[in-house]
This record gives C-alpha cells, structure tokens and sequence, in this order.
C-alpha cells in the first residue's frame, strides 16, 4: 500500500512546488517587463500606437512562455478549438472564466489583445506596468467606458471581456453582468465566443493556489463561430425600450451559451 501511494504523493508535491514555482515566474516576468522592457520602449519608439503594439505583443509572447512553462513543469495539458477564428482584426471576443489562468491562455493565442482589467489588477505593482503599456482599459473609467470598448473594437483592436466581470463561483448559475452585451448592441459588434473549460478544477473563486487537484488538470478553449448581433437589435428596433431589451437578451443568450458548456465539461 505504501509503495502505491508514495508516487501519487510525490506527483503531488512536485505539482504544488510547481504551482507555486509558475506563480513566482508571473510575478517576476511582469517586474522585469515594468522595469526593464516597457521603459526601452517608451524611449526607443516615439510612435504611440506602434509603443502599444509593441507592448502587447511582448506580453502576448511572455503569457504563452508561461504556458509553455506550466506544461513543461507538468501541471496541465490543454487543447486550442478553433484557434483560426482569433487571427483576425477588430473582434469583441467574450468568454467564461473558471479559472485564474484563462485569461493568460487566451491572451497568448492573442498578439494584439485588449483587455478591460479590473482597478486591483491596474494598481498591482507586478501588473501595472505592463497594463500601461498595453493601453488596458481599466473598468472605473465610468460613462466612458462603454464608448472606449467600442472604439478599440472598431479601431481593429481584439478586446478580450468575461462577462461574468470574475471568476465562475462552482457549483453555482452563471451570472453575468451586462456590460459586455451593452457594448455590443450600442457597437453593433459580432461577439467571437470563447468556451473555457478547466477539469478537474483548479484556481478557481476563493480556492488557494495550493489546493492542487488530485491529477493534472486540462484545459480547454473552444473558440465558437461569431454570434451576429442583428437578431438581437434587428428584430425589436421599433420596441419601446428597443436597446435596453435587446441587452437583456443578448445577455440571457450568453449565459445559456457559456452555462451549456460549462455543465458538459463537468459531466
């Protein structure tokens, strides 16, 4: 009995050692970026938007480093669905979020990625720097900040939102907020949806990085076909209300997509 256990224990200390060895290597690869890399290209490239593209493509490059380093390190294995339908330009892409690493997944498939961060992750000194550079879209910037969204979409940005706005809490409906569907029936954005799953789960909402799952964990990113918005704004535009309604629709039709994925993933 103890010969059969003593591999499934070491497996699992060399997995929490790992874990915390990949957490380490976020939080100094953001500092090094802050420190060393974005200053030299605040000095070396005078051009703003060509600064920021510059600076999304080093964090593009040094996310999939961390992919590659926690698959080395053999912590997960993963699969990219439609991977394809991300090289594109301009798309309002949204997606669940399970996890804490999702979006470090899906930033990676991402060269020029937008995002809208929340303030804690602007102001966290391991993140700011590079959430600066990048030119992120913090969610305090109030009555403007729908109008931000939409511009960077329409400027041939690839803006990254959970619409759940954090972490999917296990075991519980899905809730999202409405601020992603308001900025795609007021944009009259196509969504490019994004499906995460994460089994057996791992760093979820409230759950310490320690708690490691009994095995390796998978994830898996399934990028769906682009959800049209005109059937949403389309078909009640003469509605009293027309805008609201198709918001609260569209909003409803996002949580039956994402909610639908996330109970086979657990089956």
């Amino acid at each position: 009995m103890v010969d059969r256990l003593l591999p499934t224990r070491l497996d699992h200390a060399w997995r929490v050692f790992g874990t915390g060895l990949s957490f380490l290597a976020f939080g100094v690869g953001g500092l090094l970026l802050r420190l060393c890399v974005f200053p030299l290209l605040q000095l070396g490239v005078r051009e703003p938007a060509r600064r920021r593209a510059l600076a999304r493509r080093w964090i593009q490059r040094s996310f999939a480093s961390h992919v590659w380093l926690m698959h080395t390190l053999g912590l997960l294995t993963y699969e990219v669905r439609g991977r394809e339908r991300l090289q594109r330009r301009g798309l309002l892409i949204l997606a669940n979020h399970p996890t804490l690493i999702d979006v470090v997944f899906l930033i990676s498939l991402l060269p020029d990625a937008d995002c809208v961060v929340k303030v804690g992750v602007a102001r966290n000194p391991f993140m700011r720097g590079p959430v600066r550079a990048a030119g992120y879209i913090a969610n305090d910037e109030g009555a403007g900040l729908v109008e931000d969204c939409i511009a960077a979409v329409r400027g041939g940005g690839n803006l990254v939102i959970f619409p759940e706005g954090t972490r999917s809490e296990p075991g519980r409906p899905l809730r999202l907020q409405r601020g992603a569907a308001n900025i795609a029936v007021r944009g009259r954005l196509d969504i490019t949806p994004v499906r995460i799953s994460c089994a057996p789960p791992t760093l979820g909402k409230g759950q310490k990085w320690y708690r490691v799952p009994s095995r390796r964990f998978h994830m898996l990113i399934e990028v769906g076909d682009d959800l049209p918005i005109a059937p949403f704004v389309d078909a009640i535009a003469a509605a009293p209300g027309g805008e609201a309604l198709a918001v609260r629709r569209l909003n409803d039709h996002l949580g039956h997509y994402f909610s639908g994925d996330v109970a086979r993933a657990g089956t």
